[in-house]
């Protein structure tokens, strides 16, 4: 379709999740909630990582990677969200949504490479103990977490700098409660075409790929758990990635249900309350899957709240 009247907006409009003025407190709430939680949960296990020294290895560094990326994900979204249903207002600027876009391909794209990461990192150090502090050693997982930075920023700009080129009609409204890639694209009076081309490439390549690594990571796992003759060293292994199986499972079960169902739903509500999983949800749960079973983040967790409550209480009596 040729632009017709695509003088360049200032502005969209986020549609959300309902119009009904009645439910706006209570989607607040839920949000505003799911979002501290969020924020708590994963500046915890940062926090645990850096003060306990026994958390000092690659599992815990990428951990820590993962909680920070999980934090600034949410980030992008939610807060904007809320102050949306505080004003009562729908309006996102056109630069806000680009750099929304930004940052949201961002650190969904290094989610899925942190993830990959520490698949590999669950594989040295089971199916070759012996060599995993030589072969995981500080520089390589520093530059494991560079390349995955460098890579998602990298895609980020380029389909950012893609949207850019489209030209959008006025009143231009996306039923969806952030600047979703797919929602934005497909409201522009231009042809997107190649925006799609550049879209499904990249989910390709950079979707496929790391899926087929973390696959074939624990294909390895499992074949060295097989071997191993006595139950508990076959349940002390499991357990040590079982956690990051989890993590794993719910990011592509809730991004792949999204994308795969993004066409029959592109139009409705229905694809914000979808969404809400992977954006919201996942990020919410990833600290509690994590520290639940692991004896060793449980112990920092608790020096911590310990070396608080002691702060405060010499807080008091000092008052």
């Amino acid at each position: 379709m040729e632009p017709g009247n695509d003088t360049q907006i200032s502005e969209f409009l986020l549609l959300g999740f309902s119009e009904k003025s009645e439910l706006q407190p209570l989607i607040f709430w839920l949000f505003l909630s799911m979002y501290l939680i969020t924020v708590c949960g994963n500046l915890l296990i940062i926090l645990a990582t850096i003060s306990d020294s026994h958390l000092h290895t690659p599992m815990y560094f990428f951990l820590s990677n993962l909680s920070f990326t999980d934090i600034c994900f949410t980030s992008t979204t939610v807060p904007k969200m809320l102050v949306n249903i505080q004003t009562q207002s729908k309006v996102i600027t056109y630069a806000g949504c680009i750099t929304q876009v930004f940052f949201y391909i961002v650190f969904v794209a290094l989610d899925d490479f942190l993830l990959t990461v520490m698949a590999y990192d669950r594989y040295v150090a089971i199916c070759h103990p012996l060599h995993y502090t030589v072969i995981m050693n500080p520089w390589l997982c520093r530059m494991l977490v560079l390349a995955s930075w460098i890579i998602s920023v990298l895609y980020s700009l380029l389909q950012s700098l893609m949207v850019l080129r489209l030209s959008f009609c006025k009143h231009v409204e996306i039923p969806h409660f952030f600047c979703e890639l797919n929602q934005v694209v497909h409201l522009a009076c231009s042809d997107p075409f190649l925006n799609d081309m550049v879209t499904d490439f990249a989910s390709v390549l950079l979707g496929g790929g790391p899926l087929v690594g973390i696959i074939y990571s624990y294909y390895r796992i499992i074949s060295s758990i097989c071997a191993i003759s006595s139950a508990q060293g076959k349940y002390k292994a499991f357990s040590t990635c079982a956690s990051h199986l989890s993590v794993v499972s719910l990011f592509y079960s809730t991004t792949v249900g999204v994308y795969l169902s993004a066409g029959s739903i592109h139009s409705s509500h229905s694809s914000a309350t979808v969404s809400v999983m992977y954006t919201v949800v996942t990020p919410m749960l990833n600290p509690f899957i994590y520290s639940l079973r692991n004896k060793d983040l449980k112990r920092a967790l608790k020096i911590i709240f310990r070396k608080g409550i002691v702060k405060g209480s010499i807080g008091l009596e000092l008052q």
